[in-house]
Formats: structure tokens, sequence, C-alpha cells
């Protein structure tokens, strides 16, 4: 389940899963998964759920209200088209405009061949005078047939059992999904629907197999003792896994709902991913098991300056959970040394129980790379956007450089083959200072990075000085170098 944000007037955190794209006034989600059938074969479930108070009403002949958004998606694969659907989304009918209340969801189906696609994304307030949002997502459709394999997951706001087949049923249920990657403290449930697929042929008729699901940290890709779910399958056509978690014991941070088939050896055949964000500030952080490590045989030992030790806590800020910052930021400030050994070693013992030196001695030569090639006069390497890039994710396959472009900032393009469980992305970084070596990151496609379409109007300020610069605009500077090295990585 992908999802983006469609909005002006919402700044999110830079964590979550959710594109930060722009309209004057529609406020609004999309999110789409991808599932199969045997009848019709594979298919794009999209949903949108747009904020009434939002978008512009008009009086019908009945003397009631009611907003129209215009959606176009198309699916493209290079410059041809291969499917498309055009429709209106209308809204509930209100007799008073001044108080609305509700948001209104829109879900569909899509038949589309095995394939990866561009989804051009174009979303219009029929009332309004405003251009319409538009935003080109890419989009992977992959069940091989009789291949093992799992749907997209679908986060769920709620259900019930099917009285009569719509649009939202699955499974005998209909189901309300939860569209946005990000769980305030209010909510106190993650609840999830995913598919299976092949599972006959691949265990044989009526074999025993088991699904383990669970939450891992994002940064860390480590299963929670506390969030992991066993359940005993019986091979089907297609299995259906409904499951949740209780979140009040879940810290704020980042994380991955992971969902994995296992044979009755314990060997993973398949799994999905899909990230989430949890905010959580009630919780309260235990810090037992970092007070009680005895430090004097271990390697910490050896750190004896404080300053030095707080700077290796600090250069682990871009591998860091949230909670690991918060915990490192508010007891470290006094410099006590043996707290600090402490967090430290449970920091890496955590990462690797069988040998946490030698992991944190690999990630201190690449520390002092970024140092080398990112630092500023006045900041670490760890410390910027392309030093905290590198040592998340490593270093990239490609990057494009260019700090000569006449109508542009210097900027890089950095492009990833592969990262975590993506495939294809790219971070856009850009300065306005040409005496410095601190390169902003404004853009990229990745999973819980900053996501801007106006990112090529930005590095083009340099000749284009103003604030409300329109696309169309700013069109005379694209399809130069820029967009070549955006689209085609070298």
């Amino acid at each position: 389940m992908k999802t983006f944000k469609i909005s002006i007037l919402f700044v999110f955190l830079l964590f979550l899963s959710i594109t930060q794209v722009s309209a004057k006034k529609l406020n609004a989600v999309f999110s789409y998964a991808t599932f199969y059938t045997v009848t019709d074969g594979p298919f794009v479930e999209t949903y949108l759920l747009v904020n009434g108070k939002s978008v512009q009403y008009t009086k019908k002949e009945n003397n009631l209200f009611q907003a129209v958004i215009e959606v176009t998606m198309i699916f493209k694969q290079k410059d041809s088209v291969i499917t498309f659907k055009k429709y209106e989304l209308l809204s509930p009918e209100t007799a008073d405009t001044s108080k609305i209340e509700f948001s209104f969801l829109d879900q569909q189906r899509i038949l589309i061949p095995n394939g990866e696609y561009d989804l051009e994304l174009i979303i219009a307030d029929k009332n309004a005078s405003d251009k319409p949002y538009e935003n080109i997502e890419k989009v992977l459709v992959n069940f091989e047939k009789n291949k093992l394999a799992l749907s997209d997951i679908e986060l769920i706001d709620s259900m019930k059992k099917t009285e009569k087949v719509n649009i939202l049923s699955k499974a005998g249920y209909d189901i309300i999904p939860y569209i946005i990657n990000y769980f305030p403290k209010n909510i106190e449930k993650l609840s999830f629907y995913v598919e299976i697929y092949n599972a006959l042929t691949a265990f044989g008729k009526d074999e025993p197999y088991i699904i383990n699901y669970f939450i891992e940290s994002w940064e860390t890709q480590l299963p929670l003792s506390k969030f992991n779910r066993i359940k005993r399958e019986t091979s089907k056509e297609t299995n259906v896994i409904i499951g949740e978690f209780p979140l009040k014991e879940l810290p704020s941070g980042n994380y991955n709902l992971v969902v994995a088939i296992k044979d009755k050896n314990n060997e993973i055949k398949a799994s999905n991913k899909l990230f989430f964000y949890r905010s959580n500030p009630d919780y309260v952080y235990s810090e037992s098991d970092i007070l009680n490590i005895e430090v004097a045989n271990l390697f910490v030992a050896n750190f004896h300056n404080v300053d030095t030790l707080k700077d290796y806590i600090q250069s682990l800020h871009p591998i860091s959970t949230e909670i690991e910052r918060l915990y490192a930021q508010n007891n470290f400030k006094r410099g006590e040394l043996l707290g600090m050994q402490k967090y430290f070693y449970s920091f890496w013992q955590t990462r690797n129980p069988s040998n946490p030196e030698e992991t944190w001695r690999k990630y201190a030569e690449e520390v002092k790379k970024v140092n080398k090639s990112f630092g500023t006069g006045n900041r670490k390497g760890y410390e910027t956007d392309r030093g905290r890039v590198y040592l998340q994710y490593g270093a990239p396959n490609s990057i494009a450089v260019n700090e000569n472009e006449p109508s542009a900032y210097p900027y890089e393009i950095w492009h990833y083959y592969t990262l975590r469980n993506q495939t294809n992305r790219r971070f856009v970084f850009y300065t306005n200072e040409f005496a410095t070596n601190d390169y902003e990151l404004i853009h990229s496609d990745a999973v819980g990075e900053i996501n801007d379409p106006r990112w090529q109007i930005k590095i083009h300020k340099r000749d284009t000085p103003t604030n409300s610069v329109d696309p169309e605009d700013a069109q005379k500077h694209w399809g130069g170098r820029i967009d070549d090295y955006y689209k085609n990585p070298r």
C-alpha cells in the first residue's frame, strides 16, 4: 500500500511514507495496492481520501451543495499508454458549507498486466480555478504464474462482514482502508489485510506453512520482540491474512510492517513490507537494559575522552531510531562518561550481538569518508544531508554532479539500483551558497524521504528568484541536463 499526500497546507514529518505535493487548496491522500485474482489476473486498487474542507462547492437544484473532483489515472510504459481511467468523484451533499466536518473516500480497481509503470495522476477541483494537481508515481505489478507471492499490505480503518458485494468487498468483508502511513497516539491499533497466492503450488495440497508477521525498526531492519506473531495456514489457491497489533507500547519512530511466508522448516519463501510512522509521545523509554551493562571488559572501556565519545554518539544519528536519538539528546549533554559508554555499547550490541565492536569499526570507517567528502567549515560530514544519506543507505551506484549549469544552482543527483526493499531510487541535493560544500536534500522518490515535485523549480531559482514560480514558466529550464540526469542516471 503506497501513499502520498496532495496538499499545499500540510507540512508533515520527514520520515513519513507520504509524498509532499502541491495544489492550491485541494487536500487529499492518494494510495494504491496491488492484488491478483485467478479469474481476471493482476489489478491495482486505488484509494483517494479528500478533505471536505479543502474543496469548492456549488449549489444544486435541490438547494444542497456538492463538490466535484475530476480524477485521471494514466498507466504508461515509456511513451505508451497501457490503460487509463477518468471519472468524477462527487462529495456528499451538504446544506451548509461553513460546517464541513467530513472527508470522502473513493476506491477503484484497475486490471493491468504485470509490469513496471509510470502512474500519471491528475486531480482537479472542478469548481475551483486552480490548476490541476499532477504527479507521476512508479507502480510495480509482479504476480508470476504459479509462483508464491503476496499482495501489497493494505492497512485497515474498519471492516465488517459483507452483506451485499460492493467495491469495498474482499474475502467476505467490506474493508474501509486506512490510507496514510501515520499512526498518531490516539490510534491504539494497527490492522492489516494481505492475500497470499499460489501456496497450493508451492507447498502442495493441504500442506501446512507458516505466516510470520511482525513490526521491525525501519532503521535497523531488526524485529521487535513484542510485535511478532506466528500463524499456521494450510495451502489454498488464495489465503487471506487479517492481523493486528496494539500500538500503545510502540515508541514514536519509523517502522516496517512485515509479512513473511515460511515453510515447515522455518525458511522464508516470500515476504512483503510496508513502511509506517508511529507518534507516541507518552511512551516511557526503559533504561534498565542500558544501565545494567558492565563495561569493564568491553571495547567501550577504552574510550576515555568524553568529547571523542560524544562525537562518536552524534555520528550515530543517521542510523539511529527516533527513540535512540531522543535518548542520546536528553542524556549526554553533561558528558557523563560511564553512561555514554553503556549507551554506545548497547547501540552496537543491538545491531550485532556476536561482535558489536567489529560493526562499530566498519561504520567508523564510513564516517571518516563522509567527514572528508561532505564536511563544511562548521559541520561534520555526518551532520550534512549527503552524509546522512550515505551513512543511512550506503554509497549510491551513480552520482551526477553539475556545478556549472548556467541557469541552475549547483546540484547532485544520486541513484541507487536497490534501496532496502525498493528499486531505482534517487536523491536530489543542491546548494545556493557557492562558498560552502553543504548541499541540501530537496527531493527523493525513496520511502520516508522528502518528496517535492517542484524540486527543479527550486534549483532554477538562480535566475528565477521568486517564491511564486509557476511550473509552466520553469519548463524553459527543463529538458536539459537536469531532467536527463534524473531520468537516465549513469
